[in-house]
């Protein structure tokens, strides 16, 4: 599951993704090495992708395996080496000194990939036509909200190259999230908004599917797609319309195709990189020490970018609520179980983390307390008060004991009214990882009494269950990419946020749901987050995440457990690879060049 950040840039894609090579195809046609022919040869890079993409719309997209860092780019960038802000459609941006109106001028002669000029009306469009639009089901409004009342920006045209946004009160990220959304073009959607279908909704909540031909969508990234083959591949080719161009003046970018392969399987990727038909991957635990000593004899180099900046945990369904069919979305027993913060974490002394990084991750990762990734400033280390649960399940047990729970005579954990304590824990079946940590998680769990069910399946439908049906006990899961700017996080952590997926509400289009209720803890993340985002006093805005953090180390939405090293194997023909955790090996993919 992705986290949704706002800073959509190649960057960020890459960071997304979390990819590794391809599948070794049985079928000669799916071969990566028949892109490749003697007649014509064209610089590509060759890639893959553990799940194919959900939509082709921006605006609607909730998983992390989307085509969107490739066919869009931001106005303006976070440069993923310094973490500064940079140029990118737009050339310049003007903030006033209350923090509350930002002008952004764009560069002259820009161009969708259609041919057709790009101006400020696609901005405003974009905003107060799709993101801003409450009939329009996106989760960008969640990072958007400013203050109590979550009022969102205003935006307007001044002229063709210049816009102004404005805001009621301080945002803190604002100049990062206003900057990194991508635009999407006014002449092509502009229609499809202002039409509504039979139900209701405008016609653009239908568009551009999946089953949209690929060359019909518009963007004003460094590619377009060429095409798209279910479950197996996507096509990129070099937009020509693209602004970027070289000091001596030649276009952007250098590499003329990417071949992004769908291969559902962390180790069917790794046997395709060792027999040199993709160029890049992102190593899985278990075959870091095999791809290591290939290192000199393949042509690759491995980069190690320390630890990742995503999230890997369990978390309980705690919503109480009935479906609009009246029927409970969990289990009222088990739902019982789950709201009790000792029960959760009575679960979390009973994992042998250690043991984890150890077995599934093979000594590669490092065990994680904070939805936070650890290098950011806003981090809040132990000794200041984050809550670490080191593997203890004797302390577990004392913990289920006084909260009510007791034993039989086979050791089975049983609630206060003798019911055995079960549920299913769910995941997806991309990453061999994934399934050697649920098994861990059965077997450490059953030592303490509770019988765990593994449902394991693959992605999209892992997420249709998560988000839609949301008929689930428990999940393993993670959020990718969210950087050093805890905002990003903001549609997790506030109560209507399109990802609270602990304690998921209705969203704008969903059929309602009936005595949804929200914690006390919740609302004072929601508060902390609210503020965090309106302080502009770096260190007031460090104590009130530290604040977040302490809650939510006590509360235990999520049971963080183990993320692995950063490490990317990269082959040595390509030039100009400046390699970040932050960025991955391709956030500059415009000024790469294929070398061999």
């Amino acid at each position: 599951m992705k986290l949704p950040s706002i800073f959509f840039t190649i960057k960020r894609f890459w960071l997304t993704i979390v990819l590794g090579s391809a599948i070794a195809f049985t079928v000669s046609a799916c071969n990566p090495s028949n892109f490749k022919t003697a007649a014509a040869q064209v610089p590509q890079i060759v890639t893959a992708v553990l799940s194919e993409p959900s939509t082709f719309n921006y605006a609607l997209n909730e998983s992390a395996y989307s085509v969107f860092g490739f066919i869009y780019d931001s106005l303006i960038n976070e440069n993923p080496i310094t973490t500064k802000l940079e140029p990118g459609l737009a050339e310049s941006w003007e903030v006033s000194e209350d923090a509350q109106r930002i002008v952004i001028t764009l560069r002259e002669g820009l161009k969708w990939s259609d041919g057709k000029p790009m101006t400020a009306d696609d901005i405003v469009f974009t905003y107060n036509e799709i993101y801003l639009n409450p009939k329009i089901p996106t989760s960008l409004k969640d990072s958007l909200r400013v203050g109590e009342k979550g009022t969102l920006p205003k935006v307007k045209k001044i002229d063709d190259r210049r816009v102004e946004f404005s805001i009621e009160e301080p945002f803190a990220p604002f100049v990062r999230y206003v900057g990194g959304i991508p635009i999407m073009p006014a002449h092509a959607l502009q229609e499809a908004i202002r039409t509504t279908e039979s139900n209701g909704n405008p016609k653009f909540i239908s568009m551009w599917g999946t089953g949209t031909d690929p060359k019909q969508i518009v963007g004003n990234g460094p590619y377009v797609m060429e095409s798209y083959v279910p479950s197996q591949r996507v096509i990129f080719r070099r937009n020509p319309y693209y602004w970027r161009k070289d000091p001596q003046g030649n276009s952007q970018p250098y590499i003329d195709r990417v071949v992004w392969q769908i291969i559902e399987s962390t180790e069917n990727q790794l046997i395709n990189f060792r027999s040199g038909q993709l160029d890049d991957l992102d190593i899985p635990p278990e075959g870091f020490s095999l791809i290591k000593r290939e290192e000199n004899r393949g042509k690759f180099k491995i980069y190690n970018g320390g630890p990742n900046t995503s999230t890997t945990f369990i978390s309980f369904n705690l919503n109480k609520a009935k479906n609009s069919q009246g029927q409970p979305l969990v289990n009222p027993i088990k739902s019982r179980w789950f709201n009790q913060k000792e029960f959760r974490q009575a679960i979390a002394y009973a994992l042998d983390r250690e043991t984890m990084r150890i077995n599934a991750y093979r000594g590669i990762g490092e065990l994680q307390n904070s939805f936070v990734y650890v290098k950011s400033p806003y981090f809040l280390p132990p000794d200041k008060g984050l809550k670490v649960y080191n593997y203890d399940p004797e302390k577990s047990k004392k913990l289920l004991l006084e909260s009510g729970f007791k034993y039989n005579a086979q050791n089975q954990l049983l609630d206060a009214d003798g019911n055995r304590v079960r549920f299913t824990l769910l995941t997806n079946s991309e990453r061999k990882v994934r399934g050697d940590m649920a098994a861990q998680i059965q077997r450490d769990l059953a030592r303490i009494g509770i019988q765990v069910d593994l449902q394991i399946l693959s992605f999209n439908s892992y997420l249709e269950k998560l988000k839609v049906t949301q008929n689930w006990d428990c999940y393993l899961g993670g959020f990718a990419g969210g950087g050093v700017e805890p905002h990003s996080a903001s549609n997790i952590w506030r109560i209507n946020g399109a990802s609270h997926a602990f304690n998921q509400g209705a969203q704008p289009g969903d059929p309602p749901l009936i005595g949804w209720e929200v914690s006390d803890w919740e609302k004072q993340i929601d508060s902390l987050y609210i503020k965090g985002a309106q302080i502009l006093d770096e260190n007031k805005r460090k104590e009130i995440y530290y604040e977040y953090q302490r809650i939510a180390s006590e509360q235990l939405p999520f049971i963080h457990l183990v993320e692995g090293l950063n490490l990317q194997a990269v082959r040595d023909r390509f030039q100009g690879i400046e390699y970040t955790a932050l960025g991955g090996p391709f956030w500059n993919l415009y000024e790469l060049k294929v070398v061999d």
